[in-house]
């Protein structure tokens, strides 16, 4: 399985891209849950998820920081 593109995460409104989010940190922690448990099969997970989250948090991030620069902006 290859990694998630960047392209997909900016194509995703406001509200899933938070969906989104919240789902990711919960696959880590049960990805987590089943390390522990050693029932963890497929150990590349963690590299996937970690990678998609950190997409979507800078996504995310790019998106308030423009919406803060537009506000200052505003106000000028």
């Amino acid at each position: 399985m290859p990694l998630p593109k960047i392209s997909e995460v900016r194509e995703l409104s406001d509200q899933e891209l938070s969906d989104q989010i919240a789902a990711t940190k919960k696959q880590l922690f049960e990805l987590r849950f089943q390390q522990a448990t050693r029932r963890l099969e497929k150990s590349h997970q963690f590299k996937h998820a970690r990678h998609r989250l950190a997409q979507l948090m800078t996504v995310e991030r790019e998106r308030q920081l423009a919406a803060a620069a537009e506000s200052v902006e505003g106000k000028e």
